[in-house]
């Protein structure tokens, strides 16, 4: 035997294995293979009569899903023509019309009789009244000669479906077959479980759907969740409880944080609001330079020279101290924390959930709980900054210490480098740009609480915007938003120093 046929051989073997029912036609549909792999135009039968329960049985999922909405749509389209009732909605708005329109004739009666000054103005009406019913009934009417378009559209929706899936079933599987040859514990053969859950998933999805969309008022349930209004509230009552009982269990504890971050605020504060305004340009124009050349300290000088002249110089101030104490506490607890995540796999298992619940929570949401256990103020809104703020330095910390290199560390330990000296000289300095960017993404988080934190009584910038939006002053909103950009702008350039060549 030439290893040519062997090669033939070996493959029809695997072909086999993987294909299990119907070996012999696979066999046949993927011999090309060892020649010009990649996507050839076949017709698979059982694919376009079975789909997109046949890609279910196969194992692929992700086709299953694609053709079984794109024939659920395709179903709809036809039972809303074959069974669907489509003008009853301007039946229904026929029939109120009507009963409007008889109550307007029975007053036109009465007004006639008596003589009244309205007659003229009831009739006026009648008449609108009437030209909306004889609408309603022509609405209704053209809906319901369009059946027989939703049909054709929903059995030629259908058979591009249909083709689509017979076309492109050979080729999904032998992608699948490519991929198994080197991953045996992928899906294979035809699964008589997979089998028998796609076809139930098909007849709920597609069915329920024909239903509620054709016939709603055949099964009522379909229409709305069912549920019960009164659990909601015994739920809300149930937190509303746990938070009363750990405010009380917790004042202390809670004290002592507003405590500690008032004392920070206040202290940032005195240097950035008490400080005279041209001390605070020189020093944040020099920083700019240094850190971010002399393009940044110009860009900066001119920032700062637009928060002064418009008047938003000690509102300016405000908000980066709000942001310097939220910054500085989610900076100081964030980069540790990641760096343990980084060493301690199962830490960060149990942390990482927390930091996307924190990411995912809207803004707003973090005000409720924070005002529950710290009141309004300057302090709840550090707090609820510092919760926004914070993720991006932890994830990106993990990051950048997994991403050093494991050559390097293992030749410094070669060398005999102690784990203190491997962090502080070896991994940190690697890591230190992915852990700049999220120090870099935790400021710019933290300032875009700045609007939000103003409705809890926080101060700065956000007020401005605040007061636009409730008094609908756009000059004003435009102002104070360009304000907050150019902060914003300002500490990123800052924080991001030169760029890399």
């Amino acid at each position: 035997m030439s290893p040519r046929d062997s090669a033939d051989s070996a493959l029809e073997n695997l072909v086999s294995k993987f294909a299990g029912s119907n070996a012999a036609y696979y066999t046949r549909q993927f011999s090309y293979l060892s020649e010009a792999p990649g996507f050839r135009v076949s017709f698979n039968w059982m694919a376009a009569i079975a789909s997109p329960v046949w890609f279910g049985a196969r194992g692929l999922w992700s086709w299953f899903l694609m053709f079984l909405l794109v024939e659920t749509f395709a179903y709809i389209q036809i039972f809303r023509g074959l069974l669907g009732n489509l003008g009853q909605d301007q039946l229904e708005r026929a029939e109120a019309i009507s009963r409007t329109l008889a109550t307007r004739m029975e007053q036109i009666a009465a007004a006639r009789e008596s003589g009244a000054s309205s007659l003229e103005a009831l009739e006026r009406a009648a008449e609108s009244l009437q030209r909306a019913y004889d609408g309603a009934l022509a609405a209704a009417e053209a809906a319901s000669g369009d059946a027989a378009m939703l049909i054709v559209v929903g059995l030629v929706l259908l058979l591009v479906a249909k083709l689509a899936a017979a076309i492109t079933a050979n080729w999904a599987l032998e992608t699948r077959f490519t991929r198994w040859r080197s991953d045996p514990s992928l899906a294979s053969g035809l699964s008589m479980n997979r089998t028998l859950a796609a076809l139930a998933i098909f007849l709920c999805v597609a069915g329920l759907s024909a239903v509620r969309f054709a016939r709603p008022d055949i099964v009522p349930l379909l229409l709305d969740f069912p549920t019960d209004k009164n659990f909601r509230i015994a739920t809300a009552d149930w937190i509303k409880d746990g938070f009363d009982w750990a405010k009380r269990s917790g004042a202390d504890f809670f004290n002592a944080i507003t405590l500690g971050v008032r004392s920070l605020l206040d202290g940032l504060e005195i240097v950035f609001v008490g400080t005279p305004w041209p001390v605070i340009m020189i020093f944040v124009g020099m920083l700019a330079w240094l850190t971010g050349g002399s393009r940044v300290a110009i860009f900066t000088i001119a920032a700062l020279a637009y928060l002064g002249i418009l008047g938003f110089w000690e509102k300016a101030m405000t908000t980066i101290s709000l942001l310097g104490a939220a910054a500085m506490v989610s900076i100081t607890l964030g980069i540790p924390l990641g760096i343990l995540c980084a060493r301690r796999p199962k830490l960060f298992a149990v942390i990482r959930p927390i930091l996307d619940f924190m990411q995912s929570m809207p803004s707003f949401v973090y005000l409720i709980p924070v005002i529950a256990f710290f009141g309004a103020g300057k302090p709840a809104a550090i707090v609820a900054t510092l919760i926004f703020g914070s993720p991006p330095v932890v994830r990106l910390t993990v990051l950048g210490l997994q991403q050093v290199p494991a050559t390097v560390r293992e030749a410094a330990l070669a060398f005999g480098a102690t784990p203190a000296y491997l962090l502080f000289k070896v991994d940190l300095p690697l890591a230190a740009r992915t852990i700049m960017a999220g120090v870099n993404q935790t400021i710019l988080m933290s300032l875009a609480m700045v609007v939000v934190a103003s409705l809890i009584g926080a101060k700065g910038l956000g007020e401005d915007v605040l007061e636009a939006l409730q008094f609908a002053s756009e000059g004003q909103g435009i102002l104070a938003g360009l304000a907050i950009l150019f902060c914003a702008l300002i500490l990123d350039r800052i924080v991001a120093g030169k760029p890399q060549k």
